[in-house]
């Protein structure tokens, strides 16, 4: 596995991994029916530093940093991450976010947040908290699942 920084030319394979999982809709807290075009503005729009993970010369995941607020608050960075549906457990999402907190650190921020993790994405929770987050904040049936249930969105940090 290989993670670099994103291209334009990488676009397509970034909007392969990322339309899906927006459309699913049971993770990310975004327009299901946002076009292509909009979902790839979203994933690398102004401010975003976007990489993608390359395993024999296919893209497989992807992520963005970006500071988490201005200001006093620029030395917190958040990032979202989306790893192709079969490339799912294979190590590409610890990968991203390994590479992330080390390139957050030479980057200079000095913590990392998670802004609304979906709570039954259990599989990125259990991630997260492998890798040291801690949960600091949990929103009572703040995300509409498609399922029609609420569902709590939880906030992850970390220092670095």
């Amino acid at each position: 596995m290989h993670i670099r920084p994103a291209y334009a030319d990488d676009h397509p394979a970034i909007a392969a991994i990322i339309v899906p999982t927006i459309r699913e809709g049971a993770t990310y807290a975004l327009k299901r029916d946002m076009s292509e075009q909009e979902a790839v503005r979203y994933w690398t729009g102004a401010g975003k530093e976007v990489f993608v993970t390359e395993q024999d010369g296919r893209i497989i995941g992807t992520y963005y940093i970006t500071a988490n607020q201005a200001g006093g608050g620029s030395h917190v960075c958040n990032c979202g991450y989306m790893t192709a549906a079969d490339a799912t457990g294979q190590g590409v999402a610890t990968a991203m976010c390994e590479h992330s907190m080390d390139y957050a650190r030479t980057s200079g921020f000095r913590a990392m947040q998670f802004n609304f993790v979906v709570a039954s994405n259990a599989g990125a929770v259990r991630l997260w908290q492998r890798l040291g987050f801690e949960e600091v904040g949990r929103l009572p049936k703040a995300f509409c699942h498609p399922s029609g249930d609420y569902m709590d969105a939880l906030i992850f940090y970390r220092m670095l």
